[in-house]
């Protein structure tokens, strides 16, 4: 399975919120990645025909989106905010979805038991929605995307609010699930997207800024990526004149990684960029230009 998309355009009145964007989805993890307002759920969205484009093209494995039966068929959808029946139970929702979706009631008595033993929710079946924790809830949104089997999965931010063992399990449940089909999974997390994806695509502001492997996005910060050791009197020097990663304050210093294009004064140590090293490049290059 390969998705094109190919100068996409979506305006909503004179606002543009994804402006000729173009690349291919294969098989297998893939991130998108970036801020608030980038263009990622306008993206998802689309993919998943609840939203028509203004321009552009986009097919799956050679069938066009206008196609929306067809499509609808293979694909399945976990939005941001996955919305419940509170007074119904984790079984009857997955029954009550699965009915709307015409699957045959012989492969619902198979699939819809496996699914929430894959989710870890079987033994909470009976329990309702309403009483059901943030990190549950986000699984029996999983299980219900997967119930007509999907060939292509689009999860929109899935471990907003989970703690760090729910979104392991979560993102674990999402590689199984990839071998051999496509799942693509937003974040603004890029540690997530990095640990993960084999490939990413960063958006901003409904622009494409890269596409490709994560070690290709590592990349883009090669060479730039630079770890200073400070007192803290000099804190407010260094983020005048570098672009910060982070900072870790000890007992007598400051440990500060930044992107910088010359070897910064002192002693620095030169480090191996990451995925978000590569990503935060991307965006220091973009401020640079618009402030030019």
């Amino acid at each position: 399975m390969e998705i094109q998309i190919m100068s996409l355009k979506k305006a909503y009145g004179k606002k543009s919120a994804l402006d000729g964007v173009t690349f291919s989805v294969g098989n297998g993890m893939f991130g998108l990645v970036g801020r608030n307002g980038a263009g990622k759920t306008t993206l998802m969205r689309i993919l998943a025909t609840l939203s028509r484009p203004s321009g552009g093209k986009v097919t799956f494995d050679g069938i066009p989106l206008e196609d929306t039966k067809k499509i609808r068929s293979f694909i399945g959808y976990l939005p941001q905010e996955f919305s419940l029946y509170p007074d119904m139970s984790v079984l009857e929702i997955m029954r009550y979805l699965a009915a709307l979706s015409d699957i045959p009631g012989a492969v619902l008595r198979e699939r819809i038991p496996r699914l929430l033993q894959q989710v870890n929710l079987w033994d909470d079946r009976t329990k309702r929605a309403g009483k059901l924790s943030g990190g549950m809830k986000r699984r029996l949104g999983i299980a219900q995307a997967l119930l007509n089997d999907p060939q292509i999965l689009i999860v929109d931010e899935p471990t907003a609010g989970l703690d760090p063992e729910e979104r392991l399990r979560f993102y674990t449940l999402l590689d199984e699930f990839s071998n051999n089909r496509i799942v693509i999974v937003s974040s603004h997390i890029m540690s997530d997207i990095e640990s993960v994806c084999e490939n990413v695509a960063v958006l901003d502001a409904g622009h494409l800024l890269f596409a490709g492997t994560v070690g290709a996005l590592a990349k883009k910060a090669e060479g730039r990526v630079f770890e200073l050791t400070i007192s803290p009197k000099e804190q407010e020097a260094v983020k005048r004149d570098y672009y910060v990663l982070s900072s870790q304050s000890h007992a007598s210093d400051v440990k500060i990684r930044v992107l910088a294009d010359r070897i910064p004064a002192g002693c620095p140590v030169s480090c191996a960029p990451t995925a978000w090293d590569g990503y935060m490049e991307l965006l220091r290059q973009l401020e640079k230009e618009v402030g030019k």
